[in-house]
Formats: C-alpha cells, structure tokens, sequence
C-alpha cells in the first residue's frame, strides 16, 4: 500500500503517468485484456471506445469495452478515464463526468475550455 500512495501522490503532482505496482486483477480474459491495453495509453493521451476495441483485436466489441472500462476495479492506475467517445465529449466514467474532465485536465489531455466538456 505504501508503494501505490507513493505513486499515486507522484500521479497528483503530475510527476507520474503510469503505475509500477503489482496488481491482481481479476475479471474475464476480455475484461483483461482490456485493462491492459488501457495501461498503454500514456499520460495526457486520450482514445475513442472505438479505438480501444480495435487495438485489443475486437474491433465490433466498443459497447464491451465500454463495459470493461465500467467495472475497472482500479481506477486511474488503469487510466479508464483516457478513453472518451468518438465524437471527443467525455462519455462514460463511473466516478462521473466532472472526476473524469479533471483528471484529463490533470493530465494536460484537455483544457478548462474544450468545446466538448459541457457535452460531457
């Protein structure tokens, strides 16, 4: 726990884009695979839904990533937040709309004054 603080405090003062410590996950090999891709995204970058389902290989599968990324059981370690729709409005984030703008905002990926955060 010691090292996920550490690296969660190093995420907050924006000295870190991805996590080192260990994590046993547990979900489907879909869910899986999911997550793993998601840890690909760098810091400040973000994808559609429909981009992540083509990078795991299921490009017809955008409404299961979607579900994946719902049920992230560690969010912001596995950057779920990076990934926003199509269209480039923030769709989807379990800790909400205004969680998920900050922490892109946190990350440089978008400005207080992006056209689509109030569709968000």
């Amino acid at each position: 726990m010691a090292q996920l603080e550490q690296e969660l405090h190093e995420y907050f003062t924006g000295g870190r884009g991805t996590f080192s410590v260990a994590i046993a996950l547990r979900g489907t090999p879909f869910q899986l695979r999911v997550w793993h891709e998601l840890r690909q995204i760098p810091r400040g970058v973000t994808i559609s839904y429909a981009e992540l389902a083509e990078r795991i290989g299921s490009p017809a599968a955008v409404r299961a990533v979607g579900q994946a990324n719902r049920v992230n059981p560690v969010a912001i370690v596995i950057p779920c937040h990076r990934v926003i729709a199509a269209d480039g409005s923030l769709h989807g984030y379990a800790g909400g709309h205004a969680v998920k703008r900050r922490l892109l905002e946190l990350e440089g990926a978008l400005s207080s004054d992006h056209p689509l955060l109030a569709a968000g």
